[in-house]
C-alpha cells in the first residue's frame, strides 16, 4: 500500500505549510487525513515505513507462497458503520457463524451463534446442566444492552461518567462492568472454570493483567471487546486487513491529502498558543525537512509523541508508565485443518475463535508465571481461521488444494520476557505455545503446516519486541497504552473529543487516545473533528 508518486507532494517540504500534518500513516492517521481533506483542509501524512497501514496491513510472509495474511491485526469490530458510510469506504465485513470452540479433554464447548439448541447441548455436555448456558445468555444479554446504548457515543463528544451510567440504565450491569473486577464477576456468574475462562479472555487480549486487579484495566479491555457497533461481533475483512487501510488510503488521496512514505518525523514543536506548530522529518535518504502546520495529529503512540516533543524541548503529553505489550502473534498456512479429539468438524471449531488452554485457572497460572519473568509452561492462546470465511486472500492453486490460514494470538507474553534475549525468548515462547496447541489437538499442528518455496514451514512469529521494531509500537503494546474508559473522567473532558493535549495545536489521533484500541478509526475521526472545531 504505497503512496503513489503523484501523492508525494513537492520534493522539498522545507517551506511548506499545511492546515494539518498527520504523524503516522496507520489506519487512524489515514482516517483523520480523509476527514480533514474532505472538509477542504490541506493535509500532509508522514509515514516512516515505505508503506501505509501501520499494524493493519496484509502481507505475503512466506517465500513463493501466494497467501496474503493480515500480519498483525486481523478482525474488525470497533470500526463504526458511521465511518464506513461517511468516507464511502468499499469494505465488506463478513459475520462468522460460530462464536467459539474450546477443546476440553476429549470433548469441548461449542458456542454457535446460529443455534441456541446446539450451544445449550454443548454447555450441558461440558458442565452437566443448563445452568451455565442460561447464565451465559443472561450475562451477554446485559453486555449487548450496554453495547447498544454506549457505542453510539463513541463518535460523539465525550459524555460524563454519570451520563454514561444513565445511558446504560441498569445499575447492576454498570457495577458488573465498570466498578467490580471482572474476575469476581465471572466466578459469581458461572460455575464452570472453562466457561469462566472463555469469557475472561476478552478482558486479557493485549492487556497484561490479573482478572482481579483493582485498577480495572482488565474490565476496560473487556468492555472494548464487547461493544463494537452495538453488537460486539468480530467480523472478517474480506481481502484481509490490508483492504481496510487500502480503502482509507484511497479515501484520503481522493480527497486531496498528500501522503509521504519513507518520511520519519524527528521532532514536533507545538509552537506558542495561536501560532503554527513545526514538524521536522527526514526522508529515506536521510535529508532533513521541515513543515509548518495549524494542527499536528499524532497517529503514533503517546510515548512516541513525547519523544518527538522532547526533541524540540516541549512538555510531554503522556505519563511516565512505559507501555508493555503482552502477546505472541503466530501466522500459519496449513495444507488442511488439524483433527480434533472429540470428532467435532474442524470447520465449525476453527470458524470462530478456537480457545487453547484458557480456563480461568489456566489463565491465572500463566499470568503468575509471566509476572515472575517466566514463559508460561502452558501458554493460553486463541486461534481464528480467516480463509474459512474469506478464501480470497489465497491464490487459486492454494484455494483448490484446500489450504487454510490460521492466526494464533498468545496471551500473557509480556515484553519483559523478550527484552534480554529477543531471539532465544521468541524461540522458547513459540515452542511452548505449539506444545500448548498440540495438547488439545488429535495430531501435531506441524503435520498440517504447508512449506514455502525454500522447503521451510509456513510459520511466522512476532513478539512485542518485534512489533516495536516492525511498526513502532512502544513496548509492542497493540493499544499504544492501557485502554481508558470511553467517557470523560473529569469535568474538563466533558464535551471534548478525548484527543486533546496540553498543546493546543497537537492532538492524539491514534489508539492511545481516550477511545482508542483496536482497528476502529474512532480516534482518527475524533482528532479530525477536534481540529475542525466540531
Amino acid at each position: 500500500m504505497h503512496a503513489t508518486p503523484a501523492s508525494a507532494g513537492p520534493p522539498d517540504g522545507t517551506a511548506a505549510r499545511y492546515d494539518a500534518v498527520v504523524v503516522g500513516g496507520g489506519h487512524n492517521g489515514l482516517t483523520a487525513a480523509a476527514y480533514l481533506a474532505r472538509a477542504g483542509r490541506s493535509v500532509l501524512v508522514l509515514e516512516r515505513l515505505d508503506h501505509v497501514g501501520g499494524a493493519a496491513v496484509s502481507a505475503r510472509p512466506f517465500t513463493g507462497v501466494d497467501a496474503r495474511l493480515s500480519r498483525y491485526s486481523y478482525l474488525v469490530s470497533l470500526l463504526p458503520r458511521q465511518i464506513v458510510t461517511e468516507l464511502a469506504l468499499p469494505l465488506e465485513l463478513r459475520r462468522r457463524r460460530f462464536s467459539s470452540y474450546t477443546p476440553v479433554g476429549d470433548g469441548g464447548l461449542l458456542v454457535d451463534t446460529g443455534s441456541d439448541d446446539v450451544s445449550r447441548a454443548s454447555f450441558r455436555s461440558l458442565t452437566g446442566s443448563d445452568a451455565d448456558f442460561e447464565a451465559w445468555q443472561r450475562f451477554y444479554a446485559g453486555t449487548a444492552a450496554v453495547a447498544r446504548r454506549l457505542f453510539p457515543t463513541m463518535t460523539e463528544p465525550l459524555v460524563s461518567r454519570d451520563e454514561a451510567r444513565a445511558l446504560v440504565g441498569d445499575d447492576a450491569t454498570w457495577r458488573t462492568l465498570f466498578e467490580e473486577p471482572i474476575g469476581a464477576v465471572l466466578r459469581r456468574t458461572f460455575a464452570d472454570d472453562v466457561v469462566r475462562g472463555v469469557a475472561a479472555t476478552d478482558a486479557l487480549i493485549g492487556t497484561f493483567a490479573d482478572v482481579d486487579e483493582e485498577s480495572l484495566r482488565q474490565n476496560r479491555c473487556f468492555l472494548y471487546h464487547v461493544v463494537g457497533n452495538g453488537t460486539g461481533d468480530w467480523d472478517v475483512p474480506v481481502g484481509g486487513m490490508g483492504a481496510v487501510t487500502g480503502a482509507l488510503r484511497d479515501a484520503a488521496l481522493a480527497a486531496g491529502a498528500t501522503i509521504r512514505t519513507g518520511a520519519e518525523v524527528t521532532a514536533v514543536d507545538p509552537g506558542a498558543p495561536g501560532a503554527d506548530a513545526e514538524v521536522a522529518w527526514a526522508d529515506a535518504d536521510g535529508r532533513a525537512h521541515g513543515v509548518r502546520a495549524g494542527h499536528v495529529l499524532a497517529g503514533c503512540a503517546p510515548a512516541t509523541l513525547d519523544r518527538l516533543l522532547a526533541a524540540s524541548g516541549a512538555a510531554p503529553v503522556g505519563d511516565d508508565t512505559a507501555p508493555e505489550g503482552a502477546q505472541l502473534k503466530v501466522n500459519m498456512l496449513l495444507t488442511r485443518l488439524p483433527r480434533l479429539r472429540d470428532g467435532v468438524d474442524p470447520v465449525a471449531a476453527f470458524a470462530g475463535t478456537f480457545h487453547v488452554n484458557e480456563s480461568l485457572t489456566q489463565l491465572q497460572a500463566a499470568y503468575a508465571q509471566a509476572a515472575d519473568g517466566k514463559i508460561p509452561d502452558l501458554p493460553p492462546s486463541e486461534i481464528y481461521c480467516h480463509t474459512l470465511t474469506d478464501p480470497s486472500i489465497l491464490g487459486p492453486s492454494l484455494r483448490e488444494a484446500g489450504a487454510q490460514t490460521i492466526t494464533l494470538f498468545g496471551l500473557h507474553m509480556p515484553t519483559r520476557l523478550f527484552r534480554d534475549d529477543p531471539d532465544g525468548a521468541r524461540d522458547a515462547a513459540l515452542a511452548a505455545t505449539l506444545r500448548s496447541l498440540d495438547s488439545v489437538l488429535a495430531e501435531p499442528i506441524e503435520d498440517c503446516l504447508a512449506l514455502d518455496a525454500d522447503g521451510k514451514p509456513c510459520l511466522e512469529v512476532r513478539t512485542p519486541v518485534d512489533l516495536e521494531g516492525d511498526v513502532g509500537l512502544p513496548g509492542g503494546h497493540i493499544f499504544h497504552r492501557d485502554l481508558a474508559w470511553p467517557f470523560a473522567e473529569s469535568d474538563d473532558e466533558v464535551g471534548r473529543w478525548g484527543v486533546e493535549t496540553a498543546h493546543d495545536a497537537v492532538l492524539l489521533a491514534g489508539a492511545g487516545a481516550r477511545r482508542g484500541g483496536g482497528v476502529s478509526g474512532i480516534p482518527g475521526r475524533a482528532a479530525a473533528m477536534a481540529a475542525l472545531g466540531a
